[in-house]
């Protein structure tokens, strides 16, 4: 074990250079990492450092995978997390298998349906979103643990080993988690103990200042230790239960000590030849990122061309009814009955498609949930890994809005999350994402709320050729759906199709969102089709892998400071 943390700390401190390759195209002025051994894409440089340094050290993607998943809860503690949940697909190449493991969090035991709403029947938003009884049952740690058990190669010590130097020795801040210290503070303050981890002196920390994070290290210690039961049972379940107790939550020991992992077929779909595979209920990612892409098939894209007015109003169109139909139909599939089937099939699809009108939006107050009958705070965060064996993980995980309900557990230093944000407290009224859920959605004891996240798999012949996920709230689906059209519709690169310019509609509000930088010319044409448009920020930060002549091009999406793509 000391041996391979002294080569893990040599690798840590070397710049891993993309492997040199001929192609280069002067038509581009993007180019993605290319590299033929393995590739490790996430929204932390510290993070890939560690994946890589796994991968060089003979460990495979879900080896790599795991690392970075326990180091971005150091090093992005906005959404990097061991307090929260996510979603994970695995690819193994000697059996050509995709499968997808469901770490989402759940509520607690004592959880029910009208939990969150006030003597007027209307929504707590406070006790919602932002206190104690916003927290899931946290699945990450028993996700990324399940995982390497079954199929890494490396032993929990080995990969959870660069995450606690990391956390123990500390690390220097970025520009981005400064400025987003200073922005949180007051919800970063609001108990002693996450005001001691990111406040030590009263005031928010400055550029290169060291943040060093004992408590962390501890639990993370006990997790390499004893693993799932190092954080499910014992100690730090002990401490986790009794923060809870002291200040109003409903988790309970008994709520850690239950918690499992569920694993699960990927939902699938076809596009123009491409085999889909991205992640089933209680996500609702893989399933509307199917049918959107099922409707618009139907459809010549790549003639009509990337952010062309024409190519635009159809996509809206098609979000707008994949949205309605989530607000319906989405939920977890363990208390409610998910048409997935239905969803995702063609004949649906080819149905929806024949109420879009070439030359007009549709209202949204015009478009109702379907019966297909038989036929996510934006700070979460995505990475992406494939090893030099053809093995792929794409993770996406989150604590919800930006560090989760911004409490720390005491003598932890684990930051909870605020999933429970994430049912539907009052069917029909809509959440902090603005999207709007119903009875499959309601609040259930053990029940996980719906999601958007979407890690994603694209196969040809039954081979991956991109691996790709974001963050993003409820624009991950439509961020994902951009990218694989930008690849397989625009013929893009990677760094092309991960810098392009987005956009977004998800039935209400009944507003086309778009970046900053849009033509002019388009929105006018959009507008004269009856779109209302409206600028947001940015949109996602997807890490991505394209695999393609024998080689592997990747890019972070450059709307996150602090990413890193790089490869062996």
């Amino acid at each position: 074990m000391k041996e391979f943390l002294l080569i893990l700390c040599l690798l840590l401190t070397v710049t891993f250079l993309p492997a040199q390759s001929a192609i280069y195209s002067s038509a581009s002025a993007h180019h993605p990492i290319v590299a033929q051994d393995g590739m490790v894409a996430t929204q932390h440089h510290l993070a890939t450092d560690v994946g890589v340094a796994i991968l060089e050290a003979g460990g495979n993607a879900i080896d790599a995978a795991v690392g970075v998943g326990f180091a971005l809860a150091v090093v992005l503690p906005r959404a990097g997390n061991l307090g929260g949940g996510g979603f994970m697909l695995v690819h193994e190449a000697a059996s050509s298998t995709t499968t997808a493991i469901n770490y989402r969090e759940k509520a607690p035991a004592a959880a029910h349906r009208n939990m969150y709403l006030d003597a007027k029947g209307e929504v707590d938003s406070q006790s919602f979103n932002s206190s104690y009884l916003s927290v899931g049952v946290p699945g990450t740690v028993a996700g990324l643990l399940h995982a390497l058990d079954k199929y890494g190669t490396m032993t929990v010590d080995q990969v959870i080993a660069p995450a606690i130097l990391l956390a123990e020795n500390g690390f220097a801040i970025t520009h981005d988690l400064a400025s987003l210290l200073s922005k949180y503070k007051e919800r970063l303050s609001q108990t002693p103990a996450s005001s001691a981890l990111f406040y030590p002196n009263g005031t928010a920390p400055e550029v290169h200042d060291v943040l060093v994070q004992k408590d962390l290290a501890w639990s993370l210690k006990q997790i390499a230790k004893r693993g799932h039961k190092g954080f499910y049972e014992g100690p730090l379940a002990k401490k986790l239960a009794a923060d809870m107790k002291a200040n109003g939550g409903i988790i309970t020991r008994k709520d850690l000590k239950k918690y499992r992992v569920s694993e699960t077929p990927v939902v699938s779909g076809n596009y123009r030849g491409y085999e889909i595979a991205s992640m089933p209920p209680p996500s609702s990612g893989g399933v509307h990122l199917i049918q959107i892409l099922n409707i618009l098939e139907a459809y010549d894209i790549h003639s009509t061309g990337h952010n062309s007015a024409e190519t635009i109003h159809l996509m809206v169109e098609a979000m707008r009814r994949a949205y309605a139909d989530r607000s319906e139909h989405l939920g977890d599939p363990a208390f409610w009955d998910v048409p997935v089937e239905g969803l995702t099939s063609k004949d649906y699809a080819a149905a929806l498609g024949t109420s879009i009108d070439l030359a007009k939006a549709s209202l949204s107050d015009d478009i109702k949930p379907g019966q297909p009958g038989d036929y996510e705070s934006e700070e979460t965060t995505h990475f992406s890994v494939v090893d030099k064996w053809g093995n792929a993980v794409s993770n996406t995980y989150t604590l919800n809005f930006s560090f989760g309900t911004g409490l720390v557990a005491a003598g932890t230093g684990i930051l909870l999350n605020n999933e429970m944000g994430d049912f539907s407290a009052k069917p029909g009224v809509a959440n902090a994402y603005g999207l709007i859920g119903g009875e499959a959605n309601a609040v259930q004891a053990g029940k996980q709320p719906l999601s958007s996240m979407t890690p994603t798999i694209v196969l040809k012949d039954g081979q991956p050729i991109l691996v790709t996920g974001s963050p993003g709230g409820s624009r991950i689906i439509t961020t994902v759906l951009q990218i694989i059209m930008n690849v397989i519709d625009h013929e893009m690169n990677i760094a092309e199709a991960s810098h392009a310019s987005r956009i977004h509609h998800q039935w209400y509000p009944d507003k086309l969102y778009h970046e900053k930088y849009f033509n002019v010319d388009t929105k006018k044409l959009l507008m004269e089709k009856g779109h209302q448009l409206e600028q947001r920020a940015a949109m996602g930060s997807t890490q991505s892998i394209h695999l393609s002549k024998g080689l592997l091009f990747g890019a972070s999406d450059p709307r996150r400071p602090d990413a890193s793509t790089r490869g062996l």
